[in-house]
């Protein structure tokens, strides 16, 4: 009896919610995933963007040279530093900066000629800069490297847009947080090929065409973070799957899944990022026609 109420509660609930769908306006919702959309290609093109990366090197322990010269372990791309202009000593998961020939290398815009720019309770790496470049410390598992950038990279300033599917609001769904009792993980896999084990508070259960699906969900602050794959990854979306944040439901545990707002990783736009893959449960079995479109050919 208990379960037929809450079924009950849940088709209601989800009735009235997709009710609402259809009576907004196409105009005013057109206009909402335009904003969505001018937004994401805002963010794309920051300085803290992805279309500026422009580098990513894997540091080894002890001392890695590094400036544009091809006798260094981490090699700068050409004409962005001089041959030889500082050295990565890398001790366990401590990182420190020392600067060779007077090189106007600054951290956190103070100009310094030696300098810790990471260890294991770094909360968040300083940035270090050279004229145009921007780099950072990233770490991922056993793995510590660089990850650098160019203000005044091409793809960045060069960058228009990103092909999508016509809105359709068809695709905006009401979905219901099913959250197990005990608290679970589950397996994410990234391009590294290293696995991480990431809390989930359950899986966003919903319908299409009155079948049902399941998504399960990473927390992302105040949203849920969906990675997910379907039967148009690899033919007119990224390979690899697409991601999603969703708002967290309310007190009755429903949400809107919007797949009009379906967006590539962002190894869609760079080699230099370490994206995650869609778990297996993750892969849709259908085509989902809302959202971005793939990329280039990253």
């Amino acid at each position: 009896m208990k379960y037929y109420s809450f079924f009950l509660l849940t088709f209601l609930v989800c009735f009235l919610l997709n009710t609402g769908i259809q009576a907004q306006t196409a105009p005013a919702y057109q206009q909402e995933i335009e904003s969505w959309h001018t937004k994401r290609i805002q963010n794309l093109k920051a300085a803290n963007g992805w279309l500026n990366l422009v580098g990513l090197y894997w540091l080894d322990e002890g001392e890695n040279s590094f400036g544009t010269g091809l006798n260094n372990k981490v090699v700068f791309p050409d004409g962005t530093l001089p041959e030889e202009a500082g050295i990565f000593e890398r001790s366990g998961t401590t990182v420190k900066l020392t600067v060779l020939n007077n090189t106007a290398i600054k951290v956190n815009d103070k100009p310094v000629t030696e300098a810790v720019i990471f260890d294991k309770d770094s909360v968040r790496a300083p940035v270090i800069s050279y004229g145009s470049l921007r780099w950072t410390i990233i770490r991922r598992d056993d793995k510590i490297g660089i990850r650098l950038r160019d203000l005044e990279s091409p793809q960045a300033t060069n960058f228009k847009d990103i092909d999508r599917y016509a809105v359709d609001t068809t695709w905006r769904i009401p979905a219901t947080l099913q959250v197990e009792g005990v608290p679970r993980s589950i397996a994410i896999k990234n391009i590294l090929g290293q696995t991480n084990q990431q809390k989930t508070p359950g899986k966003l259960v919903f319908s299409i065409h009155n079948k049902q699906y399941a998504l399960d969900a990473l927390e992302e602050g105040d949203e849920l973070f969906i990675i997910f794959a379907d039967e148009t990854s690899g033919k007119t979306t990224y390979p690899s799957g697409r991601f999603l944040s969703v708002k967290k439901p309310s007190g009755d545990g429903v949400t809107i899944i919007d797949f009009n707002k379906a967006y590539n990783p962002p190894c869609a736009f760079t080699n230099y990022a370490t994206c995650p893959l869609p778990p297996r449960q993750n892969h849709l079995p259908l085509a989902v026609t809302a959202g971005e479109k793939k990329y280039g050919h990253h």
